[in-house]
């Protein structure tokens, strides 16, 4: 621009007025979009404006000065290169004002005030023209959907989605959006004031619909605030009744009384988590009771159940070994409802018209086409870590069962693994996260990968969708952990005896020489197989060497039998001392050959005690759980996958790992057999680890870099199999003491 003065341009709308009024014959004033008045800026004195007008009739000559008139022709010469509609001025008298048609006016409302304003020529818009016209993608629930007492898995209406345009928040009316789009003009009359309007919204109140949403995808754009149209994030607003329910998720559950016929006195947090259950299942919305284990998710379900006060049965999908536990305590906190057990040869469906019917994951999968056609009041999965592979059998099956109500129940830290936390909330609230591929690209990638330090954002926005359909109380929360005694957690580094350590060297050297010479999945099988193998080593000699009980030297049993594992004498001293104190002990081993030489050694020293294992009938694990807490039997010898999880043994002041697991959370589900809702002793926790072993070098990497731990290690030994062969070397070499 000219270094004197600068021009601007004035929007002048008197203009649609007059067609606004007119006969719509089509005639000049209807090609007549408004004025652009030009207004001439001292670059001295900014505080000096004037109207060309003005200036070319001498008025502002002494003002602006001698050269203004040449400057001013100047400036919208080159204004005019910018935008070519300014040259009409030039050819004017007095380039004053300019008319504009309908097409330019659109032009200065996108991209050609841009270009003016980055050349020096502002652009003003009439002070009153109202420029805050926005667009909301707006879901609205059809009756029945939402919060009249239809549950969203009994509801099959769908809701409809569509675009609602709103002037300063406040929403136009179907009459007022019709008018806006059969508008063909940048500023229209709403409301008896002109409004700027952007083309884009006059297409969307165009084509308002935008489909219909099922229940579960309009729930999840209503907490999220947020849903993808055409590709783009736009906003989304709930009306209606699906904005009262997503006002109800989020503000929580009333505080709830414990129902008619509890025969049990249910701690604050269990009333809470009653009330939540209660709030979901009532909504017609599944949920996820995430407690830690021990903390009595058991009672809570039994309670829900008699809140609501269904005609239809519960049904209860557990592990085999939970079948006692979930009768008795049926028995003893809701006596008097009826509880069957769908399970063995002889099961049958009968007409259980509100109690429970207990099968086992295994049953339900074989019959589910059965189970299927028996109408259910709640679907209850316990240990719901069953079904965290949606593409298991297991989990097809089950859902396949229909119900008003879905509640999983789960003692693992589901947020650890974002794929299982995708699987247990898909299955109670089906949809809700979307697809599962979509769902990783969405949530976990940022929130495992954190390759631009976003996991903590992307972990924050995950929380709010999933928020109100989990609810995850750990033992260390306020107001739980003083319900519980302590608990004392103790590593026992312990030696290879002369034949461990000689065997564990010589296995060491056999395999990684093989292993060397060997790629692809060869070698991630012999890597499994030396890792497995050196762990039996840890154990005893025996385990490894497959020995039968009458071929191991010395006996079962004997001295020389001790003398031969570290950690058996260990055992034998922990177990000397606790005992002379009527103590009593869980001990876990990942291996049912060990359990048995454990077993037996004890049983050979007089050491009351009995095994439990995957193989043991339901009918024996119940009676030896019974014989356990009773206190007659005061060792019980479990392996880890079959007893780590449901059963309640809080007898045992004494839980001893006899050998580490790879993931330490399915350690911590065994030790809380024992530390748990009941418990009133201490609990002393102990971890045997044998010194300079494979062993030792995974409990270094538990202890130390925990997170580290839970990202490698989370997959158990498979992770191992990827190490390069120095890295492997270095794991499982024998580091002897010095």
């Amino acid at each position: 621009m000219d270094a004197g003065v600068r021009i601007s341009l004035r929007l002048d709308l008197s203009a649609y007025e007059l067609f606004d009024g007119g006969d719509g014959d089509g005639g000049e004033d209807a090609r007549r979009a408004g004025a652009a008045v030009v207004q001439v800026h001292s670059l001295a004195d900014p505080t000096l404006v004037a109207d060309a007008a003005a200036l070319w009739a001498g008025a502002a000559d002494t003002v602006f000065g001698p050269r203004a008139r040449v400057d001013a022709a100047l400036a919208v010469r080159r204004a005019a290169r910018v935008w070519p509609p300014l040259d009409r001025l030039s050819a004017q008298d007095v380039p004053d004002v300019l008319a504009l048609s309908e097409d330019e006016l659109s032009d200065l409302l996108g991209v050609a005030a841009t270009r003016l304003g980055a050349a020096g020529v502002a652009v003003h818009w009439p002070r009153d023209l109202a420029q805050d016209l926005s667009a909301a993608a707006v879901v609205r629930s059809a009756p029945g959907s939402a919060t009249d007492g239809t549950g969203f898995f009994e509801s099959e209406e769908l809701l409809r989605f569509s675009w609602q345009l709103a002037l300063g928040g406040d929403p136009l009316s179907e009459a007022e959006m019709d008018a806006l789009a059969e508008a063909h003009r940048p500023v229209v009359r709403l409301r008896d004031q002109w409004v700027l309007v952007d083309p884009a919204l006059v297409r969307k109140a165009r084509k308002r619909d935008l489909g219909l949403l099922d229940p579960v995808d309009a729930l999840s754009a209503a907490l999220t605030g947020s849903v993808d149209v055409d590709g783009e994030s736009v906003e989304a607003v709930p009306v209606g009744a699906l904005a009262a329910l997503r006002d109800r998720l989020t503000a929580g559950p009333q505080p709830a009384e414990p129902p008619p016929g509890l025969a049990a006195t249910l701690r604050d947090y269990q009333l809470r988590g009653l009330a939540w259950l209660d709030l979901m299942t009532s909504l017609g919305l599944g949920g996820c009771l995430a407690d830690d284990m021990g903390l009595g998710k058991t009672v809570t379900v039994i309670a829900l159940h008699l809140k609501r006060a269904r005609t239809e049965p519960t049904l209860v999908v557990c592990p085999a070994s939970l079948l006692g536990n979930w009768q008795r305590e049926i028995e003893r906190f809701a006596p008097g409802v009826p509880v069957r057990r769908f399970h063995g040869p002889d099961r049958s469906l009968p007409g259980t018209a509100g109690g429970f019917v207990l099968t086992t994951y295994g049953t339900m999968r074989s019959t589910a086409p059965l189970l299927a056609r028996q109408p259910w009041g709640m679907v209850v999965a316990d240990e719901a870590q069953h079904v965290k592979n949606p593409y298991s059998a297991t989990a097809k099956a089950l859902r396949t069962i229909p119900a008003p109500a879905r509640v999983a129940l789960s003692g693992t830290p589901v947020e650890n693994n974002l794929s299982e936390l995708w699987a247990l909330l898909d299955w109670t609230t089906p949809g809700l996260l979307g697809p599962l591929k979509s769902f990783r690209a969405r949530h976990a990638r940022a929130v495992e990968n954190d390759e631009h330090g976003e996991s903590a954002e992307a972990a924050a926005r995950l929380a709010r969708l999933i928020r109100p359909f989990l609810l995850r109380r750990k033992k260390s929360d306020p107001g739980i952990v003083p319900e519980l005694p302590p608990k004392t957690e103790t590593d026992h580094p312990v030696p290879l005896s002369r034949e461990q350590a000689s065997l564990y060297e010589a296995v060491v050297r056999e395999s990684m020489s093989v292993i060397e010479s060997t790629g692809g999945m060869a070698r991630r099988g012999l890597v499994l197989k030396l890792l497995t193998a050196l762990k039996q080593i840890c154990d005893h000699p025996g385990l490894y060497l497959k020995e039968a009980p009458d071929e191991r030297p010395g006996g079962a049993g004997t001295a020389r039998q001790a003398a031969r594992s570290g950690k058996l004498a260990l055992l034998d001293e922990l177990l000397d001392t606790l005992l002379a104190e009527d103590g009593s002990a869980l001990v876990f081993t990942q291996y049912v050959g060990m359990a048995r030489l454990i077993t037996d050694h004890l049983a050979a020293r007089a050491v009351p005690v009995e095994l439990l294992h995957g193989g043991t009938p339901v009918p024996e694990r119940e009676r030896m759980v019974d014989r356990f807490q009773s206190g007659a039997t005061p060792v019980l010898v479990l392996s880890l996958r079959a007893a780590g999880t449901g059963l309640n043994l809080t007898r045992a002041g004494h839980v001893i790992h006899f050998d580490r697991w790879w993931n330490p959370a399915v350690e911590e589900q065994a030790t809380d057999r024992a530390y748990r809702i009941g418990q009133t002793q201490p609990v002393q926790v102990h971890r045997l680890i044998t010194e300079g072993t494979v062993e030792d070098r995974i409990a270094d990497m538990l202890a130390a870099k925990r997170a580290l731990a839970d990202a490698i290690l989370g997959s158990g030994e498979a992770a191992l199999t990827e190490l390069t062969d120095r890295d492997l070397s270095d794991l499982v070499s024998l580091r002897r003491s010095t």
